[in-house]
């Protein structure tokens, strides 16, 4: 069946790990009856969590596509990982939900990642409601969870409902918008409705008229009407309420339990009522900023905004229709890359279950196969459309390793699918590094990279080895150093001879000229690496030709690339041809480029050699009673605090570290911290490395140096 674009209600299902998502979509499906048995974590039969990987783990890792039918409309849900490692599958989730459901567990209230989340759907402009599940749980505290919740997202949240009773006794949810009370049987399900108590009248009455305040403050003829009669009816309160959470006005907060099924099927009915269509959402943008509506009548345009690989399927995606209708058969164009694409077969999707439709419309989202160069982030459209829907912008790396396989006849088939996985999760950044002489594979956490591995060694059968990355050091100098060196080669016929004078000295902007030299041209080049050269010539009386410049420059930079000290890049120095010698017939530009490179070695050796280390900047979002233990964490990779400051109810620390001591840092504050803090790091800036750490490593170097030849 097809649905409408009115009738469509797509919902993204968001909450820090252990909000109890998956088993609250368990309790959607029965309650509309997509299941007919809700499956258990422990039973690893949950529609969401269908992968073995999820499975062995308890942990949802993936976003998963559902869908109900309720009273007439399509509800798609999309469940996502609670863990910010799989931050990608949220972000690509979010750009095609047009609501948010945000999971907060009762128990621990507004956390790191709630937080984290709250960013992107900021960054989306996302509808978004509330729901403090398992308010079932012995700890369960709904009014604290409540009042964290409007502290840290502000005025628009409001309550709609609250249990009569937390804790294991849970069975009755007061809700104002209906002004009933909703008592449960013990196993969950249908409730029966019953009057409010006369105890909690008063309370449910003012929470129902802040409701009927926030529906008629977003419509004229609804205001006139409440001021007038100083209510409203059920239908127009649903249609002010419609506006108002489809504007972002309000936030409502609901309460469940996922675990026992009990609320989610008021949930649902009020994502059915009040929830807004694709059709009520601000159009979303194609690359040029025009709007694209969503009109099943327009020229089809569909959005990939998840890709992946299935054994015996292949290549599987996941997208949007943004407008059109789509219909197996159609011969639609990838705009990004020109190629044609056939949809041979649509899908909708409960998890891992896949079932044929003839067509969808502007809104909805589906499924479709064998796409043969088709991605994450491609826009595919009928021809005459020539405007890709806006990509999703994924956040950067904060981890990497280097990688390797124990068959070095596997190397190139590994790098394929690396390459593959990263057009399915462009969050996972493959890089061949020349200056490192290692494959690195950046990811978003430990997690992250432990599930390719997994994923790449069952679905290619490649075994795939992470190693702690080489570190980009740079070198250069701290004094100036004076250096004459002559090449000179005789082996019958023509021979080789070059003589230069060069002096090097530390750079920076601004300096003075060289001292005692006269300078007759120069080149300031900032490095492909960082860092500048300053080529200077300054040589009077043609002791040199100029003609040779090009060839000295040039073996100043082959020993620039794999500097002296430890084969690193060099930055940072001046360096001045003031003398030298050329022969008539003997001296030619690869004389004079390997004099120039001897020259640079030699004279860098007495400049006082600095190795320097890139430092990162950190910022770590964590709770008060874990900040003690990340700071002396901190102190033992020789970080320096730069501050920390209030955000929300958690503390932001601010630090320096160096990159040589941060390659296990996701899986250490995630140990430190049970999973409950953040961090993101980005390059600030680079700095000396201490004299023992540069004597090791230049060491180790030398000795590796020495072992090769």
């Amino acid at each position: 069946m097809s649905f409408e674009t009115k009738n469509l209600r797509n919902v993204v299902l968001l909450g820090h790990s252990g909000s109890g998502k998956t088993l609250f979509v368990e309790s959607m499906l029965f309650e509309s009856g997509a299941i007919t048995r809700r499956g258990t974590i422990d039973g690893k039969n949950t529609a969401s969590d269908y992968t073995k990987i999820e499975q062995d783990r308890g942990n949802s890792l993936y976003s998963s596509l559902m869908h109900v039918e309720w009273r007439g409309n399509k509800i798609n849900i999309i469940d996502t990982p609670g863990y910010d490692d799989f931050v990608g599958e949220v972000i690509a989730s979010l750009k095609v939900a047009d609501t948010a459901v945000m999971l907060v567990n009762a128990s621990s209230g507004v956390e790191v990642g709630t937080e984290l989340l709250w960013e992107y759907i900021e960054q989306y402009q996302t509808p978004c409601l509330f729901v403090i599940n398992q308010v079932d749980h012995d700890k369960a505290n709904f009014e604290t969870s409540l009042e964290q919740i409007k502290s840290r997202f502000g005025p628009k949240v409001i309550p709609f409902q609250y249990p009569l009773e937390t804790g294991y006794g849970f069975n009755t949810i007061i809700d104002a918008l209906r002004m009933v009370m909703y008592v449960f049987p013990a196993d969950g399900g249908k409730p029966e409705k019953e009057a409010i108590p006369e105890s909690e009248v008063g309370r449910a009455h003012a929470m129902h008229m802040a409701l009927v305040e926030a529906a008629a403050e977003n419509d004229e003829t609804l205001m006139e009407k409440y001021f007038d009669e100083g209510n409203l009816n059920e239908e127009e309160l649903a249609e002010g309420l419609n506006i108002a959470l489809a504007n972002q006005e309000i936030y409502p907060v609901f309460c469940a339990s996922g675990q026992r099924n009990m609320g989610s099927g008021r949930i649902m009915g009020f994502i059915n009522d009040i929830g807004p269509s694709p059709a009520d959402r601000p159009h979303p943008l194609n690359t040029n900023g025009k709007p694209i509506p969503p009109d099943s009548k327009a020229p089809t345009e569909i959005f990939i905004y998840k890709t992946t690989t299935e054994p015996q399927v292949g290549s599987v995606s996941y997208f949007k229709v943004y407008s059109g209708t789509v219909k197996p058969g159609d011969d639609l164009i990838n705009l990004g890359k020109g190629n044609h694409e056939r949809i041979s077969q649509i899908f909708v999707s409960e998890g891992k279950n896949r079932e044929t439709v003839s067509s969808l419309k502007a809104g909805d989202l589906g499924v479709t196969v064998k796409l043969k160069e088709s991605h994450t982030n491609n826009t595919l459209a009928t021809k005459g459309v020539t405007s890709s829907v806006e990509e999703i912008h994924f956040p950067e790396p904060r981890i990497r390793v280097a990688v390797s396989t124990n068959n070095q006849g596997d190397i190139e088939k590994l790098a394929k699918a690396l390459h593959i996985m990263h057009e399915e999760d462009p969050t996972l950044i493959i890089e061949h590094s020349a200056e490192l002489k290692q494959m690195l594979l950046y990811g978003q956490g430990q997690l992250h990279l432990d599930l390719v591995k997994s994923r790449i060694e069952s679905l290619y059968g490649i075994s795939l080895n992470y190693h702690t990355p080489n570190i980009p050091y740079r070198e250069t100098i701290t004094k100036e150093a004076n250096e004459v060196y002559r090449h000179k080669k005789q082996s019958g016929g023509s021979g080789q001879f070059g003589e230069v004078h060069m002096r090097i000295e530390p750079y920076h902007e601004g300096m003075p000229e060289p001292h005692g030299l006269n300078v007759r041209n120069k080149e300031i080049e900032t490095l492909p690496w960082g860092g500048t050269l300053a080529f200077y010539w300054c040589i009077v009386g043609g002791s040199i030709d100029a003609k040779f410049s090009n060839a000295i420059k040039k073996g100043v930079m082959n020993k620039m690339t794999e500097g002296p000290l430890t084969g690193s890049h060099c930055r940072d120095i001046r360096v001045s041809i003031y003398d030298g010698k050329m022969h008539a017939v003997d001296s030619n530009d690869m004389a004079f480029q390997l004099a120039s490179t001897a020259a640079f070695k030699a004279a860098f050796q007495h400049s006082g050699p600095q190795l320097l280390e890139p430092i990162y900047d950190l910022s770590i979002l964590c709770q008060d009673e874990v900040m003690g233990d990340i700071m002396g964490d901190l102190q033992t990779r020789r970080a320096i605090i730069m501050g920390m400051e209030r955000e929300g109810h958690y503390q932001k620390i601010l630090a320096h570290a160096p990159l040589a001591e941060l390659h296990d840092y996701s899986s250490s504050l995630r140990s430190l911290t049970q999973g409950k803090a953040k961090f993101s790091m980005k390059l600030v800036d680079y700095q000396q490395v201490p004299p023992d750490i540069q004597n090791k490593l230049v060491s180790e170097y030398q000795e590796h140096a020495h072992d090769d030849h």
